[in-house]
Parts: C-alpha cells; sequence; structure tokens
C-alpha cells in the first residue's frame, strides 16, 4: 500500500492507496509542532483506525509546500514505516513540462494538481485549487505546465475582513441563500463566496482567451472549492482527491523512470 502525504499551509491531508483505488483518506493540522515521533505516531494511529497497520505501508511519497516540517515528517517515516519517503520536487519525473522563467518557483502542490488533472481527465486543462491561496493554472493538450495565476484564498480574505475591520465579526465561510444581504454576517459571506465565483469566472474566462485556447476542460479542488463548483458553469469537474491522486501519479512515474534507468544499466553492464 502507499501512503500518499499532501502538506498545505493549514493541513497535512493523507491518502492510502491499494494500487490505484484511495482506500480512506485523513488529515493533521499542519500549525501544530510535532516531533518525528509525534508525527510517526499520529499517522500510525490514524491508519490503524481503518484497520492498516504500518507493516502493509510498503512505500510513502510526500508533496509539500512547507519546507519547516520536513525534517520531522521525514525522520518519522524512517522511524515508523522504515522507508525513506519520495519527495515531488521539480527534477521529479511528473511527465509535465513546466514552461517557466523559474521552475523552482512552482510547488510541489500545483505540479501533482496538474498531473492528477491532465492525466484523470485529459488535456489542456485548466485547475483550480481553493486552498489557502487560491490558484489557477493551465496544463496544455501535450502536457506543458503553460500558465499560472495565484489569489489570496477564500479563508485568508475572510481573516482579513475580520482582523482588520473592528466592526466585523469571525463568521462561518459558507453561500448565503443569496447576494442581496440584510445583515453583517450574510453581507460578508455574500462578498465572500460570490466574489470568488466572480473572481473564478473572469480569470477562467481571462485564460482562454488570451492562451487562445477555447475548448479547455476545467478541474476544481480543495476544502471550499464545492461551494464555488456548484455555483458557477465555468467549472466542469469537482474532485476532492485531485491532490493526493496526483501524488500517487507522480509516485508511480518515478517508479516506472526508476525501473527503466535500471533496466538500461543492466543492458550497459550486459552488453559490455
Amino acid at each position: 500500500m502507499l501512503l500518499a502525504i499532501d502538506i498545505g499551509n493549514t493541513n497535512l491531508n493523507v491518502g492510502v492507496f491499494e494500487d490505484d483505488k484511495l482506500c480512506f483518506t485523513f488529515r493533521l493540522t499542519t500549525n501544530l509542532p510535532r516531533t518525528s515521533n509525534e508525527f510517526g505516531e499520529a499517522i500510525v494511529e490514524a491508519i490503524k483506525r481503518h484497520g492498516v497497520e504500518e507493516a502493509n505501508i510498503h512505500d510513502v511519497i510526500i508533496a509539500s509546500v512547507v519546507p519547516k516540517v520536513m525534517y520531522s515528517l521525514v525522520s518519522g517515516i524512517k522511524k515508523y514505516f522504515h522507508c525513506t519517503p519520495y519527495v515531488v520536487g521539480n527534477d521529479t519525473k511528473s511527465g509535465i513540462h513546466i514552461a517557466a522563467a523559474n521552475p523552482g518557483e512552482i510547488g510541489a502542490d500545483r505540479i501533482v494538481d496538474a498531473v492528477g488533472a491532465y492525466v484523470l481527465y485529459g488535456g489542456p486543462v485548466i485547475i483550480i485549487d481553493y486552498g489557502t491561496a487560491t490558484t489557477y493554472d493551465l496544463v496544455t493538450e501535450d502536457g506543458v505546465f503553460a500558465a499560472r495565476v495565484t489569489c489570496p484564498g477564500i479563508k485568508i480574505s475572510a481573516r482579513a475582513l475580520w482582523s482588520n475591520a473592528a466592526q466585523l465579526p469571525e463568521i462561518e465561510i459558507k453561500k448565503p441563500e443569496t447576494i442581496l444581504a440584510k445583515n453583517t454576517i450574510t453581507s460578508m459571506q455574500a462578498g465572500l463566496i460570490y466574489g470568488t465565483i466572480g473572481q473564478t469566472e473572469y480569470i477562467v474566462q481571462k485564460m482562454k482567451e488570451e492562451s487562445g485556447i477555447r475548448d479547455v476542460k476545467v478541474v476544481a479542488t480543495g476544502g471550499l472549492g464545492r461551494s464555488i463548483s456548484e455555483a458557477t458553469k465555468y467549472i466542469d469537474i469537482y474532485d476532492p482527491n485531485l491532490t493526493l491522486q496526483g501524488t500517487r501519479l507522480v509516485y508511480e512515474r518515478t517508479k516506472a523512470a526508476e525501473a527503466k534507468t535500471s533496466e538500461n544499466k543492466g543492458k550497459r553492464r550486459h552488453d559490455g
């Protein structure tokens, strides 16, 4: 079984795969400081609740945008699962070509999202991830990561409202029944959700227009993505597990590349 870990700024999203089947997922909080033992124990306890022993996990892959947790997490994986995890980076054999002046600027989460959307749904595709930041990425028909847009996430915008405006309260983020709000809370909810819907529709339309690619799928993911996707025709597919699926696919491509390299080395030794 494969343990896939997506480390975002808010949560560690963890999935356990048996071949290409996602068996279950769970989350841990990113901002809670943990030692390697605490990481290992928390993950082992979580998988055991789903009936899986640590001995059943044969490999681990991590896609992270939070460098500060990596030392403890990787050490915990080594101690409790007795393997060295694969870590997604720009040198990873993802099958996606990154057309950027500095490919190192592209976060691991965006790489695995791009792989997941491209492999599962085909290209060209625009991937929207409603996470801590809201990101829009364009992958062309031939698998080129061609363009990206980064915006403040819905939760960041919400915190900015209630942190910087003394009379605005902390609220639940959800879509109100109407944009014609009649109180402070629903007016804030309307601004956040309908504002994001408007942002989504404009950015998707503008990306299609400037790229010249009109016939493009739009795939959304991220915790708050469901509410947005249900409220606009500009999103074709909502996949809550896109990042984990993309992480699995990167693992499979990495293993295949390793096997091919090993095979080629064996052939050279034989020919020599």
